[in-house]
């Protein structure tokens, strides 16, 4: 597999994907026309040329999997497919009632460059689970694409001491899920990425890096160049509650 996982598409002093353009372009090096999957946001039109403008100096065009017929046939014929962020429940029905979860995944499986930004990233997972949106559509399940076996969380954002939000930190959040689940889930930090070129995993991106969680274990720190790979290769058992 070839795949790009940003955990944001947008970054403090830059515009659209600007922050990753360097890894981008390595990504698609030899596309010449990209898919882009807009489900995550309503105005699919409007998305679709946001993207367009952002790889346009790469060389790259972009056509809307929206436009034109068929989106699952779209990505079956697709150089490369991107998803981009926005709702994670919104994009994930969309995905299911298209029929792009096995288009994608097939796809993708066969080493075409897939790459998802936020809520497109989390679809590379096994499951939504891990997402940080809230739920306003209902998919039919939760199952994703799963071209990492693996969970992640976009956007990670530490606990900070100093805040008088009383809600739940996104630790918490991380924690009750390996209550109900023995999954590894990586924490992406804004600026941060994955690539996966076969069977080797790196982290990219800014300095503050990745946080690894697991289950019965303190969170893991991750700078970039990290290697990840073992991450391809650790057992996942999902509905599987620590004993009470």
């Amino acid at each position: 597999m070839k795949l790009l996982l940003l955990s944001n598409s947008a970054a403090p002093g830059h515009g659209y994907l600007e922050h990753a353009t360097e890894v981008i372009a390595d990504h698609l090096a030899g596309v010449r026309e990209l898919v882009f999957v807009p489900y995550a946001l309503a105005d699919h039109d409007a998305y679709t040329g946001k993207v367009a403008d952002a790889l346009k100096p790469l060389g790259i065009s972009v056509r809307g999997a929206h436009k034109g017929g068929d989106p699952a046939q779209a990505v079956a014929d697709a150089q490369a497919v991107f998803v981009g962020g926005g709702n994670s429940f919104r994009l994930l029905k969309a995905l299911h009632t298209l029929g792009l979860i096995e288009a994608v995944r097939t796809r993708a499986a066969a080493g075409m460059p897939y790459m998802g930004s936020s809520a497109g990233t989390n679809m590379a997972c096994p499951t939504l689970r891990t997402t940080n949106d809230m739920p306003i559509v209902q998919p039919p399940d939760f199952s994703s694409f799963g071209l990492v076996p693996f969970q992640i969380n976009p956007h990670y954002l530490d606990p900070d001491p100093a805040s008088t939000h009383q809600g739940e930190t996104r630790e918490e959040r991380l924690v009750q899920f390996l209550e109900e689940n023995d999954v590894p889930v990586l924490g992406l930090r804004e600026g941060t990425w994955l690539r996966r070129q076969g069977d080797a995993l790196d982290l990219g991106g800014t300095a503050a890096g990745a946080r690894l969680f697991r289950r019965n274990e303190a969170p893991q720190e991750f700078a970039p160049g990290a290697d990840l790979s073992a991450l391809l290769t650790l057992p996942t058992h999902f509905d599987t509650p620590l004993a009470g």
